[in-house]
């Protein structure tokens, strides 16, 4: 039932209202009360004593039931609300003036009267009700004194069975239903005015609350339902909406990132895929064929099938080692082994280690490696790594007589190293997409260019662990260059 914050607010606003109104009402009903019995107690408190007045009441230690009668039909005709009692000087009721089987007690608790007839008393003073076992009312006394001293007292009870109930009191005054009323109409101002200040407050959360909703629902993309939060306020809902809002961006970020990671995953699946499927395949194929025609091929015709088995296996297993490489190295517990290097020895070596794929491929290995060049601090192993798939990529899109140089040179604080080949190039458009994984250009314009599409991409990896950017240009027919730099060991 109370399921929205207003239905709860509204629901302890009517609540703490009634309880309000209950303790209003009962403070105000006591509090008259009390301030009636003291005005009619201060009122009346010599009423006891006047009525003594001048009269005899006791004689020789016995009532004077003449005089006791007479005080009682001139005050019963002149008030009737009271109550007169006389007491023996213990607190016994001796004579009374109410009906025949209306008095429930035998005596009169003497501290009460001995409290009202103390010098200064603090009215009101509530004494026993003879008629009621259990009640007490506000009353006046005064003592009968004779020479031998105090022979009882003449005991008034004020107000009679008049204000009993709440009904009668309230009946018998008319500022009390006045106050009563105006109480109870500004309570009923205080709930209308609380049922609108609560709208007003929680319409804010109400449209947060529809717009996380609006949010939830629209795949958590949609970043315009957020247009009615007001989030420029400082206190507490401005700033939950402004951390709704800036939560919700980067939820939309995160699911726009995913989305392009599942994309690419796929892409990979499906590059794998063919990439692992054509050499198996092929590789099959030819181990089949020499398998069902063993006899009928010649030597000659089995050592070509064998090397072209051969050739396919070992595409086979570079493919599978650039993907375990490539994994290991998308693993955030990866450890650089860094560790001061001379560059330049480090491209000599690895140029001589291309120099017979560089002949085969009728391509010329150059290099430009000035003298007083820094140590540099890297992994060996990765950037001998990095060197030889720029290299080996050069060497794909190079045509037979062009050229690969490897040069070095000193900037401030690293050594900054540059592969440049006169090669096809690379578009404009692809340029974008070269260190993708599985990327490889239509637009080569060679047939060497068979690779996996993964050497550029483990490159790039491995020079991004190292802090370093890798930089390229090219241009169509005329060649390209990579460049990356690494700090200086003693810088």
């Amino acid at each position: 039932m109370l399921k929205t914050l207003y239905a709860k607010l509204v629901a302890v606003l009517v609540l703490l209202l009634g309880v309000m109104a209950a303790l209003y009402i009962a403070v105000t009903l006591y509090s008259t009360r009390m301030y009636l019995q003291e005005v009619d107690q201060k009122f009346n408190r010599k009423l006891a004593g006047n009525l003594i007045a001048g009269k005899d009441l006791m004689r020789a230690g016995r009532v004077n039931d003449e005089a006791l009668q007479q005080i009682f039909h001139m005050y019963m005709v002149i008030n009737p609300s009271i109550e007169i009692y006389l007491l023996d000087p213990e607190g016994a009721i001796v004579a009374f003036s109410a009906p025949p089987g209306k008095v429930q007690r035998q005596r009169v608790s003497l501290a009460p009267i001995q409290q009202f007839l103390s010098a200064t008393p603090s009215l009101p003073i509530l004494g026993d009700d003879p008629r009621d076992p259990q009640g007490h009312k506000v009353f006046s006394v005064a003592p009968i004194v004779a020479d031998s001293g105090t022979q009882g007292y003449l005991y008034v009870v004020l107000g009679g069975e008049e204000y009993e109930s709440v009904a009668q009191l309230l009946k018998s005054s008319y500022v009390l239903r006045l106050s009563t009323w105006a109480g109870i109409a500004s309570l009923l101002f205080a709930l209308v005015a609380g049922l609108v200040l609560f709208n007003l407050l929680t319409r804010r959360l109400t449209r947060l609350s529809s717009a996380m909703k609006a949010f939830e629902d629209s795949d958590l993309d949609r970043q315009d339902v957020f247009r009615e939060v007001d989030v420029s306020t400082r206190d507490e809902i401005g700033r939950l909406g402004a951390t709704f809002k800036q939560m919700a961006d980067r939820i939309s970020a995160q699911m726009r990132v995913l989305r392009q990671t599942d994309a690419l995953r796929r892409e990979l699946v499906a590059n794998v895929s063919h990439d692992l499927r054509t050499p198996i395949a092929s590789l099959h194929g030819y181990l089949e064929t020499l398998l069902l025609k063993d006899g009928q091929l010649s030597r000659q015709e089995q050592q070509q099938y064998l090397e072209i088995a051969l050739k396919h296996s070992s595409r086979l297993a570079t493919l599978v080692a650039e993907l375990f490489e490539l994994a290991k190295l998308d693993a955030e517990d990866i450890n650089l082994q860094r560790e001061p290097l001379a560059l330049g020895e480090l491209v000599q070596d690895v140029i001589l280690k291309s120099q017979l794929a560089a002949r085969d491929a009728g391509v010329t290995l150059q290099s430009d490696i000035p003298e007083g060049l820094p140590l540099v601090l890297a992994d060996i192993g990765m950037i001998e790594r990095v060197l030889d798939n720029l290299i080996d990529n050069a060497l794909r899109h190079t045509q037979s007589g062009g050229t690969v140089k490897l040069s070095l040179s000193r900037h401030a604080g690293c050594v900054e190293l540059r592969v440049t080949d006169t090669g096809c190039g690379i578009a404009q458009a692809d340029m974008h997409r070269i260190f993708d994984r599985f990327y490889r250009s239509e637009r080569t314009g060679t047939d060497k260019a068979n690779g996996a599409g993964l050497g550029l991409a483990i490159a790039k990896r491995i020079l991004d662990l190292h802090g370093s950017v890798i930089n390229v240009q090219s241009e169509l027919n005329v060649g390209t260059t990579f460049s990356f730099s690494l700090p200086a060991a003693g810088d």
